[in-house]
């Protein structure tokens, strides 16, 4: 009885020393079962970090990659070419002249994305723009006519209408915050191969300056974007729309790799319902154009100046003129030249503003009525 007794408390005992072991000092315990061969359990997950990514991205791409069609636009360029002067005479001056002009087909191949059941596609602006005759080629084979409801230069999308029953569709909404190191594919036709999948991550947010378009917040990834992938769809990791896929940076620098950049899909939404229900994108128009950091000019951090004024504009009838300092809209300062072109955008045409800034070192102030921002030249 005794020894059944010393027993019993000496595994008391022991189960409490273990059990302090473990809390005190974890990594002794697991040490001690590698030293003496036991398996070591796996690794409580540490709930501050985010769950593995998954292994394959296929469900992701068989979401998302029904929706995106490839487009042939085929434009008729008339073009006239150079030629030899046959009159000796003449060739004193020139020895070539322009011959009679010429019309040939030109291809544009490009990538679109459906986003409604009822055939709905956003592209990009510079696919489509001048074309005459539209394809789409669904993933399942179709063929089918497209013509375009509206397009926005100032954005480089474009809105197309299908006709088809049973229409894949990838919905505008915003999946949540897109976060940089995100993983994200790009879908298209690159080059007229058909249908391809590219891999990489969210590289940066926000990117503009680049002089693309007009209104720029660009999503940058290193996903690779090819010619033929302009206005595809790039998704996320559970294939949701998170852009429309538009350019790629060796467009200005041909030695450059892994960067491409993709229109967010909010400002794909809000194209898509003022083309929809107005026919275009309605912007307010100061009727001024305005470059960078001239706000130091005027002994402020802020501001721009104003390097044209568009005869007939709000701001030529309200008397501004080149060389002025706009420091405030509104009574709210002005950064840069960005950000006023998206505040005045924001604004409805007929929305009364009052400016503040500085002529020839005098501060000044007027007052203008918004006009409709024009489309772009060549639009």
């Amino acid at each position: 009885m005794p020894i059944a007794r010393f027993l019993l408390q000496a595994a008391v005992a022991g189960l409490a020393l273990a059990f302090l072991v473990s809390q005190l000092a974890p990594g002794a315990v697991a040490g001690l079962r590698r030293w003496t061969g036991l398996p070591t359990p796996a690794a409580v997950a540490d709930p501050a970090m985010p769950p593995p990514g998954p292994a394959s991205y296929a469900d992701a791409v068989s979401r998302a990659a029904p929706a995106v069609v490839n487009i042939y636009a085929d434009k008729i360029v008339t073009e006239r070419s150079l030629r030899l002067v046959p009159d000796p005479l003449m060739q004193r001056y020139s020895t070539l002249t322009l011959g009679p002009p010429r019309q040939r087909l030109e291809r544009s191949l490009g990538s679109g994305v459906l986003v409604s059941g009822d055939g709905y596609v956003l592209t990009n602006h510079h696919v489509i723009a001048g074309a005459g005759d539209i394809r789409i080629v669904l993933q399942d084979g179709r063929v089918t006519q497209a013509r375009v409801v509206g397009s926005d230069g100032d954005t480089d999308l474009a809105v197309l209408k299908i006709e088809g029953e049973h229409l894949p569709a990838l919905p505008l909404d915003t999946p949540g915050p897109l976060r940089v190191g995100d993983v994200v594919l790009a879908i298209g036709n690159p080059f007229g191969l058909g249908q391809t999948v590219t891999q990489g991550i969210v590289s940066a947010l926000g990117r503009n300056q680049l002089h693309i378009a007009t209104y720029e917040d660009f999503i940058q990834t290193d996903a690779a974007i090819n010619r033929g992938n302009s206005g595809g769809a790039l998704v996320n990791a559970r294939g949701e729309l998170v852009g429309i896929n538009t350019a790629v940076f060796t467009q200005r620098v041909p030695d450059a790799n892994g960067i491409g950049f993709a229109i967010p899909v909010s400002t794909a939404r809000m194209v898509l319902d003022h083309i929809v229900r107005e026919g275009g994108v309605v912007r307010g128009w100061l009727g001024a154009e305005y470059f960078d950091g001239s706000g130091r000019v005027a002994g402020s951090a802020h501001g721009v100046t104003i390097s044209a004024v568009h005869p007939g504009s709000p701001a030529e009838l309200a008397g501004l003129r080149p060389g002025d300092v706009l420091t405030e809209l509104d009574g709210s300062a002005i950064a840069d030249p960005l950000e006023l072109r998206r505040r005045e955008a924001d604004l409805a045409p007929g929305t009364r503003v009052a400016l503040a800034g500085m002529r020839a070192g005098i501060p000044f102030r007027a007052e203008l009525t918004l006009a409709r921002r024009p489309p772009p030249a060549g639009a």
